[in-house]
């Protein structure tokens, strides 16, 4: 095993598991809704993109909003890692082999630097002081929390 670079402050939980599907679902629906009432952002890991759209139809129908990142919607792709650090963004993300993201707590302010036409120093610093905020508050509520549906 490599050591880490930096001090593990990730906290791993036990698997849980159910005896139905709808059970499962409606346990991750429960836990989002907990941790985005805290501000806290959440990233759903599924298998697949006929999972992600299951569980996409589910949070749907919950009325929670909520971000798809898999194939099919590649070009959106940038976009949706912007926002996926944003407090209580929920993201649902395909595996796709080959790849890493780095989600950025507080989402990126880079990427709404870049959606202005012409910055000035001023917006610029507004924006970053904005992030800054959304940032702290982000790791105040624990950081991304990361929902694994597991292989079934």
């Amino acid at each position: 095993m490599v050591p880490t670079n930096r001090p593990m402050i990730r906290k791993d939980m036990a698997d849980l598991v159910y005896m139905t599907e709808a059970e499962k679902i409606q346990a991750i629906i429960e836990d989002i809704r907990e941790r985005t009432a805290a501000g806290q952002p959440v990233l759903v890991g599924t298998i697949s993109i006929e999972k992600s759209e299951v569980v996409s139809q589910e949070l749907t129908k919950a009325g929670i909003k909520h971000n798809v990142l898999n194939a099919k919607f590649h070009a959106s792709e940038a976009d949706i890692v912007a926002q996926a650090g944003y407090p209580a963004a929920v993201t649902i993300a395909t595996n796709m082999a080959g790849r890493g993201t780095d989600i950025v707590l507080g989402g990126s302010w880079q990427a709404e630097v870049a959606a202005l036409e012409d910055p000035t120093p001023e917006q610029i610093a507004q924006i970053k002081a904005d992030w800054q905020v959304r940032h702290e508050a982000v790791l105040a509520s624990g950081g991304l929390h990361i929902i694994g549906t597991g292989a079934s």
